[in-house]
């Protein structure tokens, strides 16, 4: 659905906006802590709909992409953003559909997905979740590349439906099937897939065009991040719409594109880890070369980039 120079663009513009969204030029140091940083790009974001298939909307503008569609029941969520945007949320849920929130589900545990649990159960939400990222999200979790430390949630924004298998919800006509996968970008990623809409989730597992970031200290891994766009790519269909935790909605093709410059790039680092090298001089023999003008002009750095996949080969 995408091709290589058109996620190269996408990729661009979108350093420039995330610079421009968080008081930075292009290329200067940000003056906060990345959790800040986004939590600052969420409160001036607008929260903005476009429709996938078969009732189902892209949400974007609080955190990673989202999910909505509604139905004679009520309304339902794939992640639900960063809290700030509550508001907003709300306003725009009231174009999907009318009626309550009946579900909120989880994708996996990091804020920028989850961190709208508590006004979600408020609005009457069961919030479903891997029981792993339940587990995360009532832990103190130091996250080094954020700059943050994520205190336990309120009792009121923790997850009510905790699932380790291959789930099924009805929802609005449609069947969306949950399905976990094995550790990845952490150890509690899910796919959410509709089933009649034919669009797939994949959470953070996938970024598109953007190379993606790891969570080691919950659980994931670059090998586990190849097994993941394995499981994607098995998932998805010649007509499939995938939509990525970052980045713009793609399909099949981009996944096995995105399953390429990982396997690639893993093989790369673990070559020259090898030969014995350390992280830095790894870093400087660029093994991401190949892929950095599509993947590398966004969120993670190349640099960045090679040190998750290192300390995972």
């Amino acid at each position: 659905m995408s091709d290589p120079q058109t996620l190269s663009r996408q990729g661009a513009a979108l350093a420039v906006v995330v610079a421009a969204l968080l008081g930075a030029q292009p290329g200067a140091a940000a003056a906060q802590t990345p959790y800040a940083n986004i939590n600052k790009a969420a409160a001036a974001a607008d929260i903005t709909l476009k429709p996938l298939r078969g009732g189902v909307y892209l949400v974007e503008g609080s955190g990673g992409n989202m999910a909505a569609i509604g139905g004679p029941e009520g309304l339902l969520l794939v992640d639900d953003g960063i809290a700030l945007s509550k508001a907003k949320m709300r306003t725009a849920l009231k174009r999907v559909g009318k009626g309550p929130l009946r579900y909120a589900i989880n994708t996996h545990w990091h804020w920028d997905h989850t961190d709208g649990n508590g006004w979600a159960r408020q609005d009457g939400a069961v919030v479903v979740a891997h029981a792993n990222t339940a587990r995360h999200l009532e832990e103190t979790i130091r996250v080094e590349e954020w700059g943050h430390t994520f205190t336990p949630v309120a009792a009121g924004a923790r997850a009510d439906m905790r699932i380790t298998a291959s789930t099924t919800i009805a929802f609005a006509g449609d069947q969306l099937v949950l399905r976990p996968y094995a550790p990845s970008h952490t150890d509690g990623d899910l796919s959410v897939y509709f089933q009649g809409a034919d669009v797939l989730m994949t959470g953070d597992t996938w970024w598109n065009g953007l190379y993606p970031f790891i969570d080691y200290v919950a659980g994931g891994g670059i090998d586990g991040m190849i097994a993941a766009a394995d499981a994607s790519i098995a998932q998805a269909g010649a007509r499939t719409i995938v939509v990525p935790g970052h980045g713009p909605v793609g399909g099949r093709e981009d996944l096995v594109a995105y399953r390429t410059m990982l396997a690639t790039i893993r093989d790369n680092v673990a070559r020259l880890k090898g030969q014995g090298l350390t992280v830095d001089q790894v870093i400087a023999a660029r093994p991401t070369a190949a892929f950095d003008d599509v993947w590398g002009k966004a969120i993670i750095s190349p640099e960045l980039f090679t040190r998750l996949v290192y300390r995972g080969v």
